[in-house]
C-alpha cells in the first residue's frame, strides 16, 4: 500500500495558525453587541465571512428554517419563540448572530455561503426582513441605562427593546413604564408587532438578573420583573404570526450560586410554555464546525477519501479489540468527517469532557484545537512528521500556553505535575522510554502518544474518570501499527510513571502520586553512608543466600586481603564483593582500566596469603560480578519498599488497599529480583591458568531456571571445561610421576592437584585415598610408610584387600614404582627403631639366629584376651608408625574406638589463617570442629 500523505501537506490551516500567532480564548467567543456596533473581528462582524466560516448543523438549518417561515407569516408547524439553554460555550450567541445577520439583509443575504439550503430548508424563496431588537444582559446597565448620545434613556429591558423596534415613536408608548420601572402590559407590547416582522433577541438574561439581584434595592426589583416581562412578551409573540422571541441564557453552571439555579428553573419554566430547548451541534457536526473554523481548506478530497479508507481497513481488522461503540459499517464516513482529525479527537470531549462544570462545549474545543493545529502544524514542518491525522497523541502537552488552555476547561490546575514527570517534560518518562525503545516505537513516540491518550480519556470523565484499554489502542491505532505494541507500551508505561495507574485494563493519570512516585521518593532518601552501608549488607546478604546452596565447597565471602583466605590443599569458591568487578578487558581499553583492580586483586591472592607465599594457589576459584551496580540499585529498591511496610507509614500515605497489595507484589518482585540479579551478575569464574596467568571462565548471562543453585552450575561448567574432576584414575598418578621423584609421598600426591594448574582440580581430595587404593590393589604403585633412614615394614602392592581406609595422606607414607616396590617387598625387612626403654628378654632358640647377625631381642607374647586399650603419650616421631604398626591391625574391626585429646600452646600464639587451616583439616576428615577449643592459654 503507498504510503499516506501527511495531513500538512493535504489541509490548511488558517494564516494565523500557520503562523503561530498567538491565539486569545475571546478568539471565539462571539459578543452581540459588538457584532451591532462594529467592534467584533471581521470574521463575526462581516456577514458573508461570518456565513463561510459557519457550519449549518442540522438544528442550525431547522431552527434558522422555521424562524424564516415563522417571520415570513407562517404559523403552521413553527414556534414563536426559541429557548437556546444549551451548555455554555455550545454555540448559542453564534446562532443568535446568525439570525441577526440574515434578518437584517433579507434578499441580500441570498449570495451568502449556506443561505440557499436555508431557503430549501424553510420552503422560502426570500429571505424574510425583520426589525431586530437585541437585549444583552451582561452589558445593560442600571445606572446609566441604553441610549446613544442625544438618545433618551432607557433604563429597563422594555424601554431599550421599543426603542430598538421603532425609534422614538415605539419608545413612546411605554416611556413611563420605562422611567417608572413598570412592566408595560400585553395590550401596549401588542403595538411593537403591527407593521414588518419582528426578530427580537435575548442574551444573558441570567446574567442581568443576577447583577440585578446583587445590587440591590430598586434595581433587586427591576431583576425580579424580568420574568413578569418575559411572560407578557412571550404570550403576545405567541399571538403574532410574523414575530419571533429568541432567549439564550448562556451562564455557566459551575458559576451559579443557590439563587441562580432558582433563577434559571424559573426561566426555563417560564420560556418552555413559548418554546423548546435547542441542541444545537450533535455527533460529527462539532468536527465540521472546527474545520470551518480552523482550517481554509481541508484539501484534496482524494487523499482524504484514501486516508479515510486506510483507517477504516485498519479498524475493521482490529474490530474485536476496539470499543464497541464505534460504527464499524460508517468507520470510512467517520475518519473521512473529521479529517484531518482523528475521530477520538473530537469524540474525547463529547464523551468525556462535555459533562465538566467548566467546559464550554463548542468554544472549549476551538480554543484548544486551535491551540493544538498551530503546535504540531509548525512541529511537522519543522521535523518532516509524516502523521496522516491529528491523533489525540499528538497533543502539544509540552507547550505551556496549550497546558494552561486545557487545565481552565478542566478546572483541575494540578495536573501539571503529573504531565511534565510522565508525558511531555524534557525528562517525563514516556519522553525517556521512546528514547531507549526500538526504532519502530521510537520513531511512532508510542508511549508519548499513549501517555497522552490516558491523559484526554481519563481526565475529563466525571462518571468514568478512566481510558480503557480499547479506547487507547483506537486512539493511537494507524494503518501498520501492531497493536500488540500498545499493551506492551502500557505495561512499562504503568511500571515507571508517577502518575499513570491502571487496574486491570483501565488506565488513568490523576494528580495523586503512584506507588511508584512514592517509592522513588523513598529511594531518594535512602542516601549517606548509613544508608550505603543497609544497601551493601542487603546485597551481600542475598549473594550469600544464592551462593550457600547447591555441592559441598569450601565458601569464602568477600575477602579483602589475602589473608582472609586460609593456603589449604583443598578447593574453596572465593566470592568477590561486588565492588570488585571484572569487564572484559579485550573490549576496549576503558574496560582494561576497570578491570586492572581487580585483576590485581585476584592475582594477589592467588599469589600470597597474609604474608608469605601461598602453596595451594590452584585451589582457588574466584566468583566474580559484573554490573554490581545493578545488585545495589535492586537493593536500595527493597529497602525503599520495607520502609512502606510500616502501618503507621501507610495510614499517613492514605495508601489505597489496591496499592498494599500491589505494594507487596513489588516486594516479592524486588526480592526476586535481587536473587535473580546474583545469578545475571556472577557470571565468570577466575582461576590459575598454566604459566601463571588468570584464566577466564564466563558462560554470559544466567537465570536461576538454568541450574537447581549457581554452585552447582559453576561446578558442573567446570567439570565440562575440564578443569575440575570428582575422580582420578591411578594410571594419571603414573603418567605424572614426577621423573625426579624415587618416592611420592600420598600428601606430596594431594597437595599436587592443589598447587599446580597443571593438575586437574578435584572437588574433594578424598577421592584420592580410592585412586592409591585401586593404584595398589592393580600393581601401579606401591605403599609404604617412612622412617627415620629407611622404610617401615614392606611395601603394599598387589594386594586385593587394600582399601581406602587403609591409606593415609601423609609426609610419612610414600608410593613407589612397581619395580622398587617389588624388589623392597622381598628383600629383607628394614630394622626396628631402636627401643625406648629395654625389653624384657628372653632366651632366644638355638640356631634361630644366623652366624654374624646381631643379638636380637625378643619380647614374649602376651598371654590372649578379649579386650585391649592402651593410654598415654607418643612423641611426634612415632605418630605414623603407632599407626601403621598398631592401628592397622585392627582398623578393620568395627569395635576400634580411638578417642584423640590435642594440645598445642605456641609461644608465638596461633595465627587465624592456620586456625583456618586446622578447621579445613578437621573437616576433610569429617570431624566435628564444634569440639576445637580455642583460648587465650594459661
Amino acid at each position: 500500500m503507498p504510503e499516506l500523505k501527511p495531513w500538512h501537506q493535504v489541509a490548511t490551516p488558517r494564516e494565523d495558525l500557520r503562523k503561530g500567532i498567538p491565539l486569545d480564548a475571546a478568539e471565539f467567543a462571539i459578543h452581540l453587541d459588538q457584532v451591532m456596533d462594529g467592534r467584533a473581528p471581521l470574521d463575526y462582524r462581516e456577514p458573508e465571512r461570518f456565513f463561510r466560516r459557519t457550519y449549518l448543523t442540522k438544528a442550525y438549518r431547522e431552527m434558522a428554517a422555521e424562524v424564516m417561515r415563522r417571520l415570513a407569516g407562517e404559523v403552521l408547524g413553527t414556534s414563536p419563540g426559541i429557548n437556546l439553554t444549551t451548555q455554555f460555550g455550545g454555540g448559542k450567541t453564534h446562532f443568535l448572530t446568525l439570525l441577526y445577520h440574515l434578518a437584517r439583509a433579507g434578499d441580500e443575504a441570498k449570495a451568502w455561503p449556506g443561505v440557499s439550503d436555508l431557503l430549501q430548508q424553510a420552503e422560502l424563496a426570500s429571505v424574510p426582513r425583520a426589525r431586530v431588537a437585541v437585549f444583552i444582559g451582561n452589558r445593560f446597565d442600571f445606572v446609566v441605562g441604553a441610549g446613544a448620545e442625544g438618545e433618551p434613556g432607557r433604563k429597563t429591558p422594555w424601554g431599550d427593546i421599543a426603542w430598538q423596534l421603532g425609534g422614538a415613536d415605539l419608545y413612546a408608548t411605554v416611556e413611563r413604564h420605562d422611567q417608572e420601572g413598570i412592566v408595560p402590559g400585553g395590550e401596549v407590547i401588542q403595538r411593537w408587532f403591527s407593521g414588518e416582522p419582528v426578530l427580537i433577541l435575548m442574551d444573558e438574561v441570567l446574567n442581568f438578573i443576577r447583577r440585578a439581584r446583587d445590587a440591590g434595592g430598586n434595581y433587586a426589583r427591576l431583576g425580579s420583573q424580568i420574568y413578569s416581562f418575559l411572560e407578557v412578551l412571550s404570550r403576545e409573540v405567541a399571538g403574532t404570526s410574523r414575530a419571533v422571541l429568541v432567549v439564550a441564557l448562556p451562564m455557566s453552571e459551575y458559576e451559579m450560586t443557590q439563587e441562580d439555579e432558582a433563577d434559571f428553573q424559573r426561566l426555563n419554566k417560564a420560556l418552555d410554555k413559548l418554546s423548546k430547548p435547542v441542541l444545537l451541534s450533535e455527533g460529527t457536526e462539532i468536527a465540521e464546525i472546527v474545520r470551518r473554523r480552523l482550517f481554509e481548506e481541508t484539501g484534496d478530497a482524494k487523499e482524504v477519501r484514501r486516508t479515510a479508507k486506510a483507517y477504516a481497513d485498519w479498524v475493521r481488522a482490529h474490530r474485536q479489540q476496539l470499543p464497541e461503540w464505534l460504527p464499524m459499517a460508517q468507520a470510512e464516513k467517520l475518519f473521512e468527517a473529521t479529517y484531518p482529525f482523528h475521530p477520538t479527537v473530537i469524540s474525547v470531549f463529547e464523551r468525556k469532557w462535555q459533562s465538566l462544570p467548566r467546559f464550554q462545549r463548542t468554544r472549549g474545543i476551538l480554543r484548544l484545537l486551535a491551540l493544538w493545529v498551530s503546535q504540531v502544524y509548525q512541529q511537522a514542518f519543522r521535523e518532516g512528521s509524516k502523521e496522516p491525522l491529528i491523533t489525540l497523541g499528538s497533543a502539544p502537552l509540552a507547550d505551556s500556553l496549550f497546558r494552561a488552555a486545557v487545565f481552565e476547561q478542566l478546572g483541575e490546575q494540578r495536573l501539571e505535575a503529573a504531565i511534565l514527570a510522565d508525558i511531555a517534560g524534557e525528562e517525563a518518562h514516556a519522553v525517556r522510554m521512546d528514547a531507549e525503545a526500538p526504532a519502530t516505537i521510537q520513531g511512532a513516540r508510542l508511549h508519548q502518544k499513549i501517555a497522552t491518550a490516558v491523559f484526554f480519556e481519563s481526565s475529563g470523565g466525571q462518571v468514568r474518570n478512566e481510558a480503557s484499554l480499547p479506547e487507547i489502542r483506537l486512539a493511537v491505532g494507524e494503518p501498520g501499527l501492531d497493536i500488540g505494541n500498545v499493551e506492551t507500551a502500557l505495561d512499562d508505561l504503568v511500571r515507571r510513571c508517577y502518575y499513570l495507574d491502571a487496574k486491570g485494563t483501565a488506565y488513568w493519570i490523576s494528580h495523586r502520586p503512584t506507588l511508584n512516585k512514592i517509592l522513588a521518593d523513598r529511594r531518594a532518601a535512602l542516601s549517606g553512608a548509613e544508608a550505603d552501608e543497609a544497601i551493601r549488607e542487603k546485597v551481600r546478604g542475598a549473594i550469600r543466600e544464592v551462593f550457600k546452596a547447591g555441592p559441598r565447597l569450601e565458601r569464602r565471602f568477600f575477602p579483602e586481603t589475602s589473608g582472609d583466605i586460609p593456603d589449604t590443599p583443598s578447593l574453596a569458591l572465593v566470592v568477590l564483593a561486588p565492588e570488585h568487578g571484572w569487564e572484559n578487558a579485550s573490549r576496549e581499553v576503558g574496560a582494561q582500566r576497570r578491570c586492572a583492580p581487580t585483576q590485581r586483586l585476584v592475582t594477589g591472592m592467588i599469589q600470597e596469603c597474609g604474608g608469605r607465599g601461598r602453596t595451594f594457589k590452584s585451589g582457588l576459584l574466584f566468583a566474580v560480578a559484573e554490573g554490581g551496580e545493578a545488585l545495589a540499585d535492586e537493593a536500595k529498591t527493597l529497602l525503599a519498599l520495607e520502609t512502606l511496610e510500616d502501618p503507621a507509614e501507610q495510614e499517613r500515605l492514605k495508601l489505597e488497599p489496591s496499592q498494599l497489595q500491589e505494594l507487596r507484589g513489588k516486594k516479592q518482585r524486588s526480592e526476586r529480583n535481587l536473587k535473580e540479579g546474583v545469578w545475571r551478575v556472577y557470571r565468570r569464574v577466575l582461576l590459575l591458568a598454566e604459566g601463571g596467568s588468570l584464566q577466564e571462565v564466563d558462560w554470559g548471562l544466567l537465570h536461576p531456571s538454568a541450574a537447581e543453585s549457581l554452585v552447582g552450575f559453576i561446578v558442573a561448567r567446570l567439570k565440562q571445561e575440564g578443569l575440575l574432576e570428582e575422580s582420578i584414575s591411578p594410571d594419571f598418578l603414573v603418567r605424572n610421576w614426577p621423573p625426579a621423584l624415587e618416592e611420592w609421598s600420598t600428601k606430596g600426591v594431594r597437595d599436587m592437584f592443589f598447587a599446580s594448574p597443571k593438575f586437574p582440580r578435584l572437588l574433594n581430595p578424598e577421592v584420592l585415598r580410592t585412586t592409591i587404593a585401586e593404584g595398589v590393589k592393580m600393581g601401579k604403585f606401591g605403599y609404604v610408610g617412612k622412617t627415620y633412614g629407611g622404610y617401615q615394614g614392606t611395601p603394599i602392592i598387589d594386594d586385593p584387600d587394600f582399601g581406602p581406609a587403609e591409606v593415609e595422606i601423609s609426609d610419612q607414607v610414600v608410593l613407589l614404582p612397581p619395580d622398587q616396590a617389588l624388589a623392597l617387598k622381598g628383600a629383607p625387612p628394614s630394622p626396628p627403631e631402636e627401643p625406648e626403654r629395654p625389653p624384657v628378654g628372653v632366651a632366644e632358640e638355638p640356631g634361630a639366629r644366623p652366624e654374624g647377625a646381631p643379638e636380637q631381642t625378643v619380647i614374649p607374647p602376651m598371654p590372649g584376651g578379649r579386650h585391649l586399650s592402651w593410654e598415654g603419650e607418643l612423641p611426634p616421631q612415632k605418630w605414623t608408625n603407632f599407626y601403621m604398626k598398631v592401628l592397622t591391625r585392627f582398623a578393620t574391626d568395627p569395635s576400634l574406638r580411638l578417642r584423640v585429646r590435642l594440645e598445642v600452646a605456641p609461644e608465638i600464639g596461633i595465627p587465624p589463617a592456620q586456625l583456618d587451616e586446622i578447621r579445613v583439616a578437621l573437616k576433610e576428615l569429617g570431624l566435628d570442629t564444634n569440639e576445637l577449643k580455642i583460648g587465650p592459654g594459661e
